[in-house]
């Protein structure tokens, strides 16, 4: 159900077109449905403005397919995060025997994604910058760049611009400073976070990735630096987490923009 599926019933309960129990039917299996082996938010994007995300590691390309096809059946788009190569091209054929045309289900290979397109795409509303400090940090810069993209965002990515070479940061200034938000993705001691911050006043999120030599503990380095953080204004995700970043930056420039879901 969406926003208009539901003021629709509200005026039809309001004309007396449809009673009060036949409008309870209608909403009886709120807020989702039960496939078994899953429980699917179907109403998520009414209550947040954000649809239900799959996560897809652990889960089989069958359990993939079926989340998908169900929240197209409700007319939604699908996002599945951190899915297997393998489970992706399964799920593809899985979904494109069912009917699913071969252009509406996009495979994103380094942020592994898949996306089944079912709405129009909008045309994209303000702007958020998707930075990371190297190219080993890119999977996840990636993942909160589509993320961000596929909830409707204009997204900026500066790839390769951490500490270690100053001026490649300081030559994008003026791009980071025209975000209405920053996603910072640094391993190793996850300074850059830190610096951004100090050349932008836009809210800068924070994502430490687990990328670095043995002290760096796998991201814990980046995580506490982050945390630590002498620069006002930053805020920091759990380590790896592009998806988390991402949302948070899209709600943050849905505010930025006025734009309501």
């Amino acid at each position: 159900m969406t926003r208009d599926t539901l003021r629709q019933l509200l005026q039809q309960v309001g004309s007396g077109q449809t009673g009060v129990e036949e409008a309870l039917e209608k909403l009886a299996a709120w807020p989702g449905d039960d496939l078994g082996f899953a429980h699917i938010d179907t109403q998520r994007a009414l209550r947040t403005g954000d649809p239900e995300v799959i996560y897809g590691e652990g889960k089989d390309a069958d359990q993939i397919a079926t989340i998908l096809g169900r929240l197209a059946t409700a007319g939604q788009d699908g996002l599945a995060t951190r899915v297997h190569p393998d489970n992706a091209v399964a799920v593809r054929s899985i979904l494109l025997a069912q009917g699913v045309s071969d252009d509406a289900l996009l495979w994103h290979s380094r942020a592994r994604i898949l996306h089944l397109r079912v709405r129009p795409a909008r045309p994209p509303k303000g702007r958020i910058a998707v930075v990371c400090a190297g190219t080993s940090d890119l999977p996840v810069a990636d993942e909160a760049a589509v993320v961000a993209l596929a909830l409707g965002a204009q997204v900026d990515r500066l790839s390769d611009i951490g500490v270690a070479g100053i001026h490649r940061l300081l030559g994008q200034t003026q791009a980071l400073r025209a975000a209405n938000v920053v996603v910072v993705v640094a391993g190793m001691e996850g300074a850059l976070a830190s610096v951004v911050a100090g050349l932008v006043q836009t809210p800068v999120i924070a994502v430490p990735t687990s990328v670095g030599y043995g002290a760096s503990f796998h991201g814990l380095a980046a995580l506490l630096s982050m945390l630590n953080s002498c620069a006002a204004g930053v805020s920091v995700v759990n380590i790896d987490n592009g998806f988390g970043a991402a949302l948070q930056a899209v709600r943050i420039n849905r505010l930025a923009t006025a734009v309501l879901p």
